[in-house]
């Protein structure tokens, strides 16, 4: 049976179980007073990086408040032993990307469940009785190795959403009367990206083009597991 190695401590501001550390892409377009010494006052504060080994089969199970407020370790842990069966032969397979999903809305109706008085008593969370309600966020993947099939399919979605960026501006439908801001706001966003990766480059990473390519190729291939 699958049994939890590793988790990362609850990230909050000041220590108050009520204010999570919260993630956000803003800045003066999105808010005229945004003021970036204080998200990065916010990031110095409560943010927090670990490294940990990783082997093929392993599950991760990323979530937000929602799901590690309202459900214990051992719960979650639970739902994966129960939906992802171990195989039956000592050879490696992936598991299907269907029972990785059925692991995550289990995981999400589990979370909301705690809320729900049953029989007027409030269940147990790791933040007191009846948890919460929230939004609630999560990701099942598997440790799988990183094949050149897996860089090409990679590839394609990347191209594909290239594609989608430049058809509808990320979102917002380009052409007419309105394509004026919203060519402005891509042409930022471009903007943004190359800014980025002459940063990098100038810190001695941005040339560091390994068997997954590098950020500035055309198909921009990364090394990451896709389940």
């Amino acid at each position: 049976d699958l049994e939890a190695v590793f988790h990362t401590e609850m990230q909050r501001i000041d220590y108050n179980v009520q204010t999570p550390l919260q993630l956000a892409r803003v800045d003066g377009r999105i808010d005229e007073d945004f003021d970036e010494s204080i998200a990065l006052e916010v990031i110095e504060k409560g943010s927090a990086v670990h490294c940990v080994s990783a082997y093929e089969g392993d599950i991760l199970i990323l979530g937000s408040d929602g799901v590690f407020d309202n459900l214990f370790l051992d719960e979650i842990v639970e739902i994966c032993n129960e939906i992802l069966r171990p195989p039956k032969t000592q050879e490696f397979a992936p598991m299907p990307p269907s029972m990785l999903s059925q692991v995550a809305q289990r995981i999400v109706k589990d979370s909301h469940a705690k809320s729900d008085a049953k029989g007027g008593q409030f269940l147990d969370t790791p933040i007191g009785k009846g948890g919460k309600v929230d939004d609630t966020s999560v990701v099942v993947a598997e440790i799988v190795e990183w094949t050149d099939a897996h860089k090409e399919i990679w590839s394609q979605v990347r191209q594909k959403r290239k594609w989608k960026s430049v058809l509808s501006c990320g979102g917002m439908q380009c052409g007419g009367h309105g394509g004026g801001v919203c060519a402005a706001t891509c042409q930022a966003d471009d903007d943004d990206d190359r800014k980025a990766s002459r940063a990098a480059k100038s810190r001695g990473t941005g040339d560091n083009d390994s068997e997954y390519g590098s950020d500035s190729d055309e198909e921009d291939n990364r090394g990451c597991s896709i389940s």
